[in-house]
């Protein structure tokens, strides 16, 4: 992983490079960790040699697995990072393209990194928060844990200037 922070003038952003052989999920939560971002946008495009997908059966509570044994493209890497459990949890979803033009998606699970999965991680406020949700089992986003104000127009990071 290359990894550089960034200011934008509205905050702080990270440029993270995950490069062959890396795990998207696991590199881009330890680039967050290491700077210390508990709340962020995460986008992303690139490629992966294989990759985990994985769709939530409400039925189960849990992720049917989907594997992903060929070389994709990342088409969207779109997702969130959150604190859970006092660390920075990474929840993201990816659309990968099929060399026959046809896509799959789901949440992304983990995965192999080839050649390159370029992230772009912007903060968006002080921390967010995931909370277990007892009816599904899932850590979803609280945002009763945000600061009022930091998501709001006219908050922090907020432009009205294009």
């Amino acid at each position: 992983m290359r990894l550089r922070e960034i200011q934008d003038g509205r905050g702080r952003v990270l440029v993270v490079a995950c490069e062959k052989g890396d795990d998207p999920v696991r590199t881009v939560t330890a680039a967050a960790r290491a700077v210390g971002i508990a709340g962020a946008q995460v986008t992303g495009v690139g490629g992966l040699r294989a990759a985990e997908l994985g769709y939530f059966d409400p039925d189960r509570r849990d992720y049917t697995r989907i594997p992903v044994t060929e070389q994709v493209e990342v088409l969207s890497f779109v997702g969130d990072v959150a604190m859970s459990a006092g660390e920075p949890r990474l929840h993201v979803h990816a659309v990968l393209g099929r060399r026959d033009g046809s896509a799959i998606g789901g949440h992304l699970l983990g995965g192999e990194v080839w050649p390159i999965l370029e992230v772009i991680v912007t903060e968006v406020a002080p921390a967010l928060a995931k909370r277990l949700d007892p009816e599904t089992g899932l850590a979803l986003l609280a945002p009763e844990g945000v600061p009022e104000g930091a998501l709001t127009p006219h908050g922090p990071g907020w432009s009205t200037h294009g």
